[in-house]
C-alpha cells in the first residue's frame, strides 16, 4: 500500500532551480535510499516530503493519518526542554494521555469527588490508562532513557539549549526512534555518531524498525545493508535503481554507458545524414521530407548531461624512514586521563584509521601527535622532514566573509601538486567549484560545500603526513570516492579519524582502536577488524570486501564480445533506416512504465498486478537495451563502410 507519492515537484531558491519535476513513491514498510551530489536537492526533497517545506509546484499525496518522523540536519526543540522531555515530545499522544492520567489521579487523591463526579473521574482514568497501554505502555519513559544512553547521551536531565550541534542531533535521533513512525525520513543520521553506535543503529533499523524508511546518507555500508531501492537526485530529477549501494553503482554505470552509446549513435547518424543532404541538394523535396524531419529532430535533441567528477590529488613532500614516533605517551585533558602507554611508530605508506567512542580522546590524540597539545607523559618525536597537512573536524581557519578563491589560495594564485603547477581556478574546478562560483563567500555555502573548501585548502599544501579528523562529514559519495582514490595512491602517511566504515575498508592499512585507555593497533580495515571479533561485529551485516580490505565497486557492464562484421547488407540498411524511431519508442515505453510506479494508487493494486507491472517494466528495459545495442552495431559498421 502506498504511504506517500509525489509528482512534478519543483523548488527554486532565487534563480537556482533545485528540483524540476521530481517524482517518487514510497510503499508501506519499504526501505529507500536517497543519494546525490552536495547541493543536488536531496535535503530539499526530504524536507518537502516530511512537510517541513513547501514545493513551488507539483503534487504530494499522503495516506490519511500517516505518522511521519523527520530527522533534520539541524533539529529544533521547544525552549526550556530537558533532554528526556525533548525525546518524549515525539510521543505527543502518549504524553498527553500520561499528563491527563496524572491530573485525574491527583484529583482522585484529594478525596473531594463523590457521586456522579467520582464515577466520571474513574471512567476517565480507565480510558486514559487504556490509551497509554495502546500507545506503548507505562515504561516508555524508561525506553526513552535507554535510547538516549544508546545514542551516547548520558545526561538526560540536561537542558537542550546547552548541547552542541552533534548532541542535539543525537537527541533528535532518539526522539524519532522512540516515536516509531510509520515513515521515518532520516537526513544524514550517522553524522556525529561513533562507529559502534552507527553499527548498532544499522542493526536496530534492520531488525526492530517496522515502518517505511527514506534514508538520506553518504554511509555506503548503511545503504548496502538497509535499502531495497535507491533514488538518485540528479539535475533536479529523481532516477530510480533497484537494490542498495553496490547495485546502484552497477545500474548507474550501465545507464551512463547506454546514454553514451545512444549519444554516439546519434552523432554518427547526424554526420552521415548531413553528408547525404549536402551531396543531394534535391533531397529537400517532398519525397524525402520525412527523412529531413528526422534529421532535424535528432539535431534538436538536448545532449545527455554527465555529472562532473571530482579530481583530487595531494601535494607530497619527501620524507625520511620515520614520520612520527610516540613512546609511552599519555593524553590528558582537563585533568582527565584519556589514554596512557601509547606506543606508535608511523612510517611512510602507513594509512591508519582511528576509531573509538565519542569523547574517548581521538581528536586530543591528534593534537598531541601534531604538537598542538603536550603529552601528560612520554615523548612524541616527529621526523626532521615531517610536514603535516591537518584537516580539523570544525573546519577551523575558514573565513566565512572571504571567497572560496581567497580561502583556498591564501594569497597565492598557483598550486603545486607533485611536479605540476596549476592555476588556482583550475585546482578549484577539480573540487567541483566552477569559475563562476569561486567568488562566493564561504559563509553562504552548504555544509558539504564548506567541507570541500576545507579539503581543497588542506590538501594543496605539500606534506608527507596528512591528518584528517572526520573528513567524510557532509561530503557526498562521489567526492568521497575521489578522496579515497587519492589517498590510496598517496605515497606519504595518513592518520584519519572517521566513522565511515566503507572509507576505512578502501583506504586503511591498519586501525588504531581505543580499548579503554589503551590504543591498540590492528592490521587491515573495518571488515578485517570485525572478522577478528571486533566488539561491534555482531549484527552489523558488514559486507566482506573482495580483496585487501576494500569493497569491490562494480565495473561498468561489459559489451558483448561478438565481433562486428564489416559493411551492411541491403536488408540491414533498411533495418537501420527505421531503427532510430524504434529505439526512441522503446525508451518512451520504459519511461511510461516507470512513471506508472509513482502514480497515486499504484501500491493499492493487488500484489499480483504490481508484480506483473514490474515484470513488464523489466522486459521493456531489456527490449530498449537490445535495440540500442543493435543500433550501435549497425551504426559502427555503417561508419566503417563509409558513405
Amino acid at each position: 500500500m502506498t504511504l506517500l507519492s509525489a509528482r512534478g515537484l519543483r523548488r527554486s531558491y532565487g534563480i537556482r532551480e533545485v528540483l524540476r519535476g521530481a517524482a517518487l513513491a514510497i510503499a508501506e514498510g519499504e526501505r529507500v535510499g536517497l543519494v546525490g551530489r552536495n547541493g543536488s536537492g536531496k535535503s530539499t526533497l526530504a524536507r518537502i516530503i516530511a512537510g517541513a517545506e513547501e514545493a513551488d509546484a507539483g503534487e504530494l499525496s499522503r495516506r490519511a493519518g500517516l505518522r511521519v518522523g523527520y530527522l533534520a540536519q539541524e533539529p529544533e526543540f521547544a525552549p526550556g526542554q530537558r533532554v528526556v522531555d525533548a525525546v518524549l515530545a515525539g510521543l505527543a499522544d502518549w504524553q498527553a494521555a500520561m499528563d491527563g492520567h496524572g491530573e485525574v489521579s491527583a484529583t482522585l487523591a484529594e478525596g473531594t469527588a463523590s457521586g456522579t463526579q467520582l464515577e466520571a473521574l474513574l471512567a476517565r482514568q480507565a480510558e486514559l490508562a487504556a490509551t497509554i497501554e495502546r500507545l506503548g505502555g507505562w515504561e516508555l519513559r524508561h525506553e526513552a532513557l535507554a535510547m538516549l544512553e544508546r545514542v551516547g547521551m548520558v545526561a538526560p536531565e540536561a537542558p537542550v539549549e546547552r548541547l552542541s550541534g552533534g548532541e542535539r542531533r543525537r537527541v533528535a535521533l532518539a526522539r524519532l526512534l522512540v516515536a516509531a513512525p510509520e515513515l521515518a525520513i532520516l537526513d544524514e543520521p550517522t553524522n556525529h555518531l561513533d562507529i559502534e553506535t552507527i553499527a548498532w543503529l544499522e542493526g536496530w533499523l534492520a531488525d526492530r524498525f517496522s515502518g517505511a524508511l527514506l534514508l538520506v546518507t553518504h554511509d555506503r555500508y548503511l545503504l548496502d545493508r538497509l535499502v531495497s531501492r535507491t533514488l538518485e537526485v540528479e539535475d533536479g530529477e529523481v532516477h530510480e535503481y533497484r537494490g542498495g549501494w553496490a547495485s546502484y553503482l552497477a545500474a548507474k554505470a550501465e545507464r551512463e554507458a547506454h546514454a553514451d552509446r545512444v549519444a554516439a549513435n546519434r552523432r554518427n547518424y547526424l554526420r552521415r545524414e548531413l553528408e547525404w543532404l549536402r551531396r543531394n541538394p534535391k533531397a529537400r523535396g517532398t519525397k524525402q521530407k520525412a527523412r529531413v524531419e528526422r534529421i532535424e529532430a535528432v539535431r534538436d535533441q538536448a545532449p545527455t548531461r554527465r555529472e562532473a567528477a571530482a579530481r583530487i590529488e595531494l601535494g607530497h613532500a619527501s620524507v625520511g624512514k620515520t614520520v612520527i614516533e610516540a613512546e609511552d605517551v599519555a593524553v590528558e585533558v582537563g585533568g582527565k586521563r584519556l589514554l596512557e602507554q601509547v606506543e606508535l611508530r608511523l612510517s611512510k605508506g602507513d594509512r591508519l584509521g582511528i576509531i573509538g567512542p565519542n569523547g574517548c580522546g581521538k581528536t586530543s590524540l591528534l593534537r598531541v601527535l601534531t604538537g598542538e597539545l603536550e603529552p601528560a607523559a612520554g615523548h612524541v618525536r616527529r621526523g626532521k622532514r615531517t610536514r603535516i597537512a591537518f584537516l580539523d573536524q570544525a573546519r577551523a581557519g575558514l573565513d566565512p566573509n572571504a571567497s572560496i578563491f581567497d580561502n583556498v589560495g591564501e594569497g597565492s594564485t598557483q598550486v603545486v601538486i607533485g611536479d605540476q603547477q596549476l592555476d588556482l581556478r583550475s585546482y578549484l574546478e577539480r573540487f567541483l567549484f566552477a569559475a563562476r562560483d569561486q567568488r562566493r563567500q564561504v559563509g553562504t555555502l552548504s555544509g558539504g560545500e564548506r567541507a570541500r573548501v576545507a579539503l581543497a585548502r588542506t590538501l594543496r599544501r605539500g606534506a608527507n603526513l596528512v591528518i584528517l579528523d572526520e573528513p567524510t562529514n557532509d561530503l557526498d559519495v562521489a567526492t568521497l570516492a575521489a578522496l579515497e582514490d587519492a589517498l590510496i595512491d598517496y605515497p606519504g602517511a595518513l592518520l584519519v579519524v572517521t566513522h565511515d566504515r566503507w572509507f576505512l575498508d578502501r583506504v586503511a592499512t591498519g586501525l588504531l582502536v581505543f580499548e579503554g585507555r589503551r590504543l591498540v593497533r590492528h592490521a587491515g580495515g573495518w571488515a578485517d577488524y570485525l572478522a577478528r571479533g571486533g566488539p561491534a561485529s555482531k549484527g552489523t551485516g558488514a559486507p566482506r570486501p573482495a580483496s585487501k580490505g576494500r569493497p569491490s565497486e562494480p565495473a561498468p557492464a561489459q559489451q558483448g564480445a561478438k565481433a562486428a562484421r564489416k559493411g551492411l547488407t541491403y536488408g540491414e540498411r533498411l533495418e537501420l533506416e527505421g531503427l532510430l524511431e524504434r529505439v526512441d519508442a522503446a525508451e518512451q515505453e520504459v519511461a511510461r512504465l516507470e512513471a506508472a510506479t509513482t502514480a497515486e494508487g499504484f501500491y493499492v493494486r493487488p500484489v499480483a498486478e504490481q508484480q506483473a507491472h514490474f515484470g513488464e517494466l523489466e522486459q521493456a528495459r531489456e527490449r530498449a537495451a537490445e535495440l540500442a545495442e543493435r543500433w550501435a552495431e549497425l551504426e559502427e559498421r555503417a561508419a566503417a563502410q563509409g558513405p
